[in-house]
C-alpha cells in the first residue's frame, strides 16, 4: 500500500511550480534537503520518476504531469475543508492567506493589513505579491484565500468583488511642468515607458494609448513603478502611475505630475476568490471593511 502524505503532495506542487529546489523549499518554509528528500520518498513509494532533474533547473516528467492534476485536486480539496471549518467558525481568524499584484502592494497593504489586524486581531497574515497570472493560478490550486488584483480577470469559477476605481497620472520630467498635458495620440509618438511583460498595468496603459503589444519599442522597459519614475527622473522618457504609487515613488525624484483630461485612463481594483470558496461571505466583509479603511465608496458589482 502507498504511503503518500499531504506534506509529500504540498513539497511536489512547489517544486512543480518553481522548477527550483531551493526556490520550492523556501516556498515550503523548510529546508533544501527536507524537502529533497521527501519527493525521493514521493518517487520511491510511486515507482516512478516525477521530475527530470538538471544542473540548475528541474522540469516534471509525462507521468509528473498527470501526477499533478491529481495533486492539485487533493490539495484544493483538503484547502477548502479547512475553508469550511474557518466559515463555521465565529468572526475572521487563523490564517489569511492574501495576493497583490505588485502594482499595488507596497501602497496598499501597510494601510490594509494595520486596519484588518486591529478589526480581526486574531488573523495571521500570509502575504504574496506577484503577476497577476501567477495568483490566479495560486487562487486556482488554493493556496491562496483571496487576492487583490485590477478587474477584471477574465477567468470562470472566481468571484470579481470591485473595490474603487483609481485613476492614471502622467508622469513627466520637472522641465516640462508648464507644458499642456498631452492627449493619447500625442503620448504615441512620445517615449513612453511601460512595465515589462507581464504586468496587467503595462497592458491598460497600452490600452489607453492603443499602442499593439507587440509594436517595436526603442527605449527599456522597467521592473517596477520606482524604476519607470527614476527613468523619466533621468530624462528617458515619460510613464504613466496609478494615483496611490504617487505619494511613494515621487518623494525622492524631480518629475512633475500632470492629470490627463477627458477620457482619463483609469483601472477598477478589486478581490478576488474561488466562488467555491466556503468563506466567500467573510471575504465579501473582509472587501467592506478595505473599503471603509481605505475610505473609499461601495462600488457597483458590474464594470
Amino acid at each position: 500500500m502507498m504511503n503518500i502524505t499531504l506534506r509529500q503532495l504540498r513539497y511536489f506542487e512547489a517544486l512543480a511550480q518553481q522548477g527550483h529546489f531551493g526556490r520550492a523549499a523556501e516556498l515550503a518554509a523548510v529546508s533544501q534537503p527536507a524537502l529533497s528528500v521527501q519527493i525521493k520518498e514521493l518517487e520511491a513509494s510511486l515507482g516512478l520518476p516525477l521530475f527530470e532533474r538538471g544542473a540548475r533547473m528541474v522540469q516534471l516528467t509525462g507521468f509528473g504531469e498527470e501526477f499533478r492534476l491529481r495533486a492539485q485536486e487533493i490539495l484544493r480539496a483538503v484547502d477548502e475543508l479547512g475553508d469550511l471549518a474557518r466559515a463555521a467558525g465565529p468572526g475572521l481568524a487563523g490564517q489569511l492567506r492574501l495576493g497583490v499584484i505588485p502594482t499595488m502592494a507596497p501602497y496598499l497593504l501597510p494601510q490594509v493589513v494595520t486596519g484588518l489586524g486591529a478589526r480581526y486581531p486574531q488573523i495571521e497574515f500570509r502575504i504574496r505579491e506577484t503577476q497577476t497570472q501567477h495568483l490566479i493560478r495560486a487562487l486556482q490550486g488554493g493556496q491562496l484565500d483571496t487576492a487583490i488584483m485590477a478587474l477584471p480577470v477574465g477567468e470562470a469559477g472566481f468571484v470579481e468583488h470591485p473595490l474603487f476605481d483609481e485613476e492614471f497620472v502622467l508622469v513627466r520630467p520637472a522641465s516640462d511642468a508648464g507644458l499642456p498635458v498631452p492627449s493619447r495620440d500625442m503620448l504615441r509618438e512620445m517615449q513612453l515607458l511601460l512595465l515589462e511583460e507581464g504586468h496587467c498595468f503595462r497592458d491598460q496603459a497600452l490600452s489607453f494609448c492603443e499602442l499593439r503589444p507587440s509594436q517595436p519599442r526603442e527605449v527599456m522597459d522597467g521592473s517596477s513603478l520606482s524604476t519607470l519614475v527614476q527613468m523619466v527622473n533621468a530624462g528617458l522618457g515619460v510613464t504613466l502611475l496609478p494615483q496611490m504609487a504617487v505619494p511613494v515613488e515621487t518623494r525622492s525624484a524631480d518629475v512633475s505630475i500632470a492629470q490627463f483630461e477627458g477620457d482619463k485612463p483609469q483601472r477598477r481594483v478589486g478581490m478576488v476568490w474561488r466562488a467555491t470558496n466556503p468563506m466567500g461571505d467573510k471575504l465579501r466583509a473582509v472587501a467592506a471593511d478595505i473599503q471603509e479603511i481605505l475610505n473609499v465608496a461601495p462600488l457597483a458589482r458590474g464594470l
